[in-house]
C-alpha cells in the first residue's frame, strides 16, 4: 500500500567540476514500498543517493522531505560502512541508539536481522556479510520513515543477499519507504514495487518490475536491462 510521497527529488541535476552527473532526474519514493535505483557503473546512482539524503547538494533541481519532524527521517546504509572494530555487535546498535537519545533495544534490533547469537561478537570479529547486516540493523535504529540502502547485497553469498532484501522488504511492509541502489537485477525484480532505471546521468524508465517487462516484451528484469540500457548503447556505438 503506498500514499504520496515522502522524499521527492525534482529537476536534480549535478556536476563535478566540468562533469556532468546527473540531469534532470525525476525520483518519488513512496512509503510502505521498496524503491530500486538500478544502472550501470558510474551512472551517478551514489551521488543521486547521497543528494536525496541531503549529504550533497545538488547544482539544479531540489528535494523535498514530507514525512514527520523526527529526531531520524532518513536511516542510511554506505555501500562501505565503518563501525569501531573493537565494539562488539551489540554496542555498536547501543551506540548509535545514544546518539538518539533511544533506548538501547539491541536485542530486537540484532534479532531483525538474524544476527541475535552474534550480540557479543566484536566488529572485528564478523564475516562481510555480517557487518552488512549490522549496517541494516544500525540504519533502521530510530525508526526511520525512510531508510536508503547503498548496494545492500554487496559481498553477500545468494541466501544472505536475499535475506537482506528480505528485512528491506518487511520493513516496507510495515509503512517505511525504502529506497535502494543494487546490481542484482534477480533481488531487485522479486522484491521491489518500483524500479528506476538511471543510465548517464538520467531516468531512461521506470515503474514495477511488471510494468517494465510489459512494455518492453520481457519476461525478468535482466531482460528489460538489456532493453532499455545495453541495446541502445550497442546502437550508439555503432552509429558513431
Amino acid at each position: 500500500m503506498t500514499t504520496d510521497p515522502i522524499l521527492v527529488g525534482e529537476a536534480i541535476s549535478h556536476e563535478y567540476g566540468d562533469l556532468s552527473v546527473l540531469e534532470g532526474v525525476d525520483i518519488a519514493v513512496d512509503p510502505g514500498a521498496v524503491t530500486a535505483i538500478v544502472g550501470p557503473n558510474g551512472t551517478g546512482k551514489t551521488t543521486l543517493l547521497r543528494i536525496l539524503l541531503g549529504h550533497l547538494s545538488p547544482t539544479d533541481g531540489e528535494v523535498r522531505y514530507t514525512g514527520p519532524e523526527v529526531d531520524r527521517p532518513i536511516g542510511y546504509l554506505p555501500q562501505q560502512p565503518s563501525f569501531r572494530p573493537q565494539f562488539t555487535a551489540a554496542e555498536t546498535i547501543a551506540f548509535y541508539a545514544g546518539l538518539l537519545d533511544e533506548p538501547a533495544e539491541t536485542e530486537a534490533a540484532l534479532r531483525r536481522v538474524g544476527l541475535a547469537d552474534a550480540a557479543d561478537r566484536r566488529v572485528e570479529a564478523l564475516s562481510g556479510g555480517m557487518r552488512r547486516l549490522l549496517g541494516i540493523a544500525q540504519s533502521l535504529v530510530g525508526e526511520p520513515p525512510v531508510v536508503v540502502f547503498d548496494e545492500p547485497a554487496s559481498g553477500l553469498d545468494p541466501s544472505m543477499a536475499a535475506n537482506a532484501f528480505e528485512i528491506l522488504a518487511e520493513q516496507a511492509s510495515e509503512g517505511t519507504a525504502v529506497l535502494v541502489s543494487s546490481h542484482d537485477l534477480s533481488l531487485v525484480d522479486r522484491f521491489a514495487d518500483r524500479v528506476v532505471f538511471l543510465n548517464r546521468g538520467s531516468v531512461i524508465v521506470s515503474g514495477s518490475p511488471a510494468e517494465l517487462a510489459e512494455s518492453t516484451n520481457s519476461e525478468t528484469l535482466w531482460e528489460v536491462y538489456q532493453s532499455v540500457i545495453r541495446e541502445p548503447a550497442a546502437r550508439r556505438e555503432v552509429e558513431a
